[in-house]
């Protein structure tokens, strides 16, 4: 049997995969086995990877085969691939593509597959077969093209992830061209907008390689009209640009879901800036505004609320207030669920999904894959921090002793509140002052999920707070005063986690957290990703030394550590000294 101990990787019967921290290949194999593998577990000298059904399905739908995953794995095993291995990747790469969704010419809409086994097993399922109209012959069912995202959800559950080739309506036209060019407006003064004060907001700009190559795939040949699925890049790579080019390549009414206000204000004053369309082209539908307009940015609140839980939902019906060509959804991973059932209804639209990461912490992964879209195009984030777009955050995790009553208190408080107290240790406001100092009048934002503990920070401190009750136009005045110098530090909620434009911010001194959260840890940190003069920047994360955030700061950080961050963990007690110099432990 063939035995390599210079390979980095060892890869087990049940589809583990264990990746050497220390070999000389490591960062090379953590960017090859990201395309294909999830990352479970980050400790100091073996990272743990598993090949799921998703993360192989993903990988097949971006066209890698599963003789192109062998390889890598081959390649680098120090013993042979293991046969169930080999199995379950040729198995769950297989059967992508193995189920395809196609529309005829007669509006029939028909669920395929080459193998008549396959589509016998279909039609005997209970959970659907009520939405299909019968077999057309021993290769085909007609369904209900209602049902389509409710039959592409329920097939993926039963492990066939359906390729749906049916295409997609044109929707309502809507002429948008992107103003990218040397000039702030376009060189024809036909394509001009006739708006003098428009035309000065305008702004220069390029777009990057890897925005044209994610709107490419978006809109690649072979699918009907563009297609449909999830661009996943980091915070501050400008995935705004990338949906509003994608708008101007298909040219279409587009409806655009987000996650706040701040986030519908930032997208529309992108869209202002970088298009032709003018004020009245692009509304707002929020609790403030409900404007309809052939551009339209809603919230994923509005379209969520409701009087009562037994009420329905009052304003589901923007869906169908226009002929909408292309629905974006910024933060996709955070779709609420009456969204997405929603965006089963609505399967003949084309669908963008856009984020910094495909991590859900409910396990829903799968659903965005079937009712938005595969994964079409990610870029790693240490590749556009190499080439300069993003910046180059060091991350630092203190570990800050507790105070001899509240470990009292701690060590006596049931499981479920001792998250809270560890994450409200006294004891890291000394170490949130030394950090202040050390980066005095540096943009820094102190973010935490406790508002007590916030509101006492940002009272000693004598920091400005945001958080979720405070006004959108006061939260807009300190954003504004940050962006331009006049504050130094703000004390933010986990509102600041998603969609907040503060591009100059150079340090992040997180308090607390949303337990294990993935995704949090890494939309946190991507306040920090905006190039800068420098271009770097410091991730602190406090916390409580042996107790549980220790154990949730562990999971939150693995989606980090797969795109290669380093994580230093330093005895809080210590940072005084000069240069740390306490103990450091450096956790990859």
């Amino acid at each position: 049997m063939k035995y390599d101990p210079e390979q980095p990787l060892l890869i087990q019967s049940d589809s583990t995969v264990l990746l050497e921290v220390n070999h000389k290949l490591f960062e090379t194999m953590s960017a090859e086995l990201a395309k294909f593998a999830e990352l479970i577990k980050a400790p100091e000298h073996l990272h743990t990877y598993r090949l799921t059904p998703l993360s192989l399905w993903n990988a097949a739908s971006a066209g890698m085969s599963a003789d192109q995953i062998l390889y890598v794995l081959r390649s680098n095993c120090k013993w042979e691939v293991p046969g169930q291995v080999q199995n379950h990747v040729r198995h769950y790469v297989a059967r992508y593509g193995l189920v395809k969704l196609i529309a005829r010419k007669n509006g029939e809409m028909h669920l395929t597959s080459d193998d008549p086994a396959v589509i016998n097993e279909l039609a005997h399922y209970t959970s659907t077969r009520a939405f299909f109209i019968g077999l057309v012959d021993a290769n085909t069912i007609q369904i209900v093209p209602a049902y389509r995202g409710f039959i592409k959800q329920e097939l993926i559950k039963l492990g066939y992830p359906v390729n749906d080739l049916a295409g997609y309506h044109e929707g309502e036209s809507l002429r948008i061209d992107l103003l990218e060019s040397e000039d702030t407006v376009p060189a024809s003064s036909a394509e001009a907008p006739t708006n003098l004060e428009v035309i000065r907001r305008k702004r220069k700009f390029r777009m990057r390689d890897y925005q044209r190559k994610a709107v490419d795939a978006m809109c690649a040949e072979g699918q009907k009209h563009g297609g449909s699925g999830v661009v996943v890049l980091p915070c501050g790579a400008g995935k705004t640009v990338v949906g509003i080019a994608a708008m101007v390549r298909l040219q279409c009414a587009t409806l655009i879901l987000t996650t706040n206000v701040a986030s519908v204000r930032q997208w529309r004053r992108e869209i202002i800036e970088k298009t032709n369309l003018t004020e009245e082209e692009v509304g707002e539908y929020n609790g403030q505004k409900k404007e309809v307009r052939p551009v339209t940015i809603a919230t994923y609140q509005i379209l969520t609320h409701r009087q009562r839980k037994e009420d329905s939902f009052l304003h589901m019906g923007l869906f169908n207030e226009r002929d909408w060509g292309l629905i974006i959804y910024d933060e996709v991973h955070l779709l609420p669920a009456p969204v997405f059932r929603v965006t089963a209804d609505i399967q003949a639209t084309r669908r963008l999904g856009l984020t910094a990461t495909l991590i859900r912490e409910d396990g829903c992964e799968k659903d965005v894959f079937s009712l938005v879209g595969p994964k079409l195009y990610e870029a790693g984030w240490k590749e556009l921090e190499r080439e300069g777009w993003i910046a180059k955050v060091r991350c630092t995790e203190l570990r800050v002793s507790m105070p001899e009553g509240v470990r009292e208190a701690y060590t006596a408080a049931e499981n479920k509140n001792k998250t809270r107290i560890a994450g409200e240790n006294p004891n890291k406001l000394g170490i949130i002052r030394e950090l202040l100092t050390r980066h005095k009048k540096e943009p820094t934002l102190v973010i935490g999920q406790y508002i007590d503990q916030l509101r006492i920070i940002s009272e000693q401190l004598e920091a400005p707070m945001i958080y979720g009750q405070m006004p959108h136009k006061e939260r807009d005045r300190l954003y504004a005063q940050f962006n331009e110098g006049e504050i130094h530090t703000l004390v933010v909620s986990k509102v600041a986690n998603f969609a907040i434009d503060l591009p100059d911010a150079r340090v992040a001194i997180q308090v607390s957290g949303s337990f294990g959260s993935r995704q949090e840890e890494a939309q946190r940190l991507g306040r920090l990703l905006r190039p800068k003069a420098n271009n770097e920047a410091f991730f602190y994360t406090l916390v409580s030394d042996e107790s549980k955030e220790q154990e949730f700061s562990i999971h939150r950080q693995l989606f980090l550590v797969e795109q290669g961050y380093r994580y230093d963990i330093i005895d809080g007690d210590s940072l005084l000294a000069p240069q740390y110099g306490g103990t450091e432990v450096t956790v990859e």
